[in-house]
């Protein structure tokens, strides 16, 4: 998987996302999403990465708990594959709801 068809299968869960984090101020309402990837764990060998394998981090806000979209997006990972661990905070001051989606993604340069 590349970079860009990772973007596309997050583009499919149809809720706003970007990169890291919006621009203050121009976050949309909730719900919405970021991503990032916060590590890699390639393969490799006498010196050599072989592999790139990218940890990424899918962060899920909405204003409560919402079991019809993280079914979503956690369709959207099963339908392709994508092993996904998932945990869950209230973010008090921001009055929001964080469910995080950690994944591991091989990825490929074509």
């Amino acid at each position: 998987m590349t970079y860009e068809q990772v973007a596309d299968l997050l583009a499919t869960i149809d809720l706003p996302f970007t990169y890291w984090s919006f621009p203050e101020n121009e976050a949309p309402t909730l719900p919405y999403f970021v991503f990032y990837y916060p590590s890699n764990d390639d393969l490799s060998a006498d010196n050599i990465n072989y592999q790139t394998i990218v940890n990424m981090n899918l962060e899920l806000y909405s204003e409560n708990k919402d079991f019809t979209l993280e079914k979503r997006v956690e369709d959207v990972f099963t339908s392709n594959g994508i092993y996904f661990q998932k945990s869950e905070q209230y973010i008090r001051n921001e009055r929001m709801h964080e469910v995080l989606y950690e994944v591991q993604l091989i990825i490929t340069e074509e």
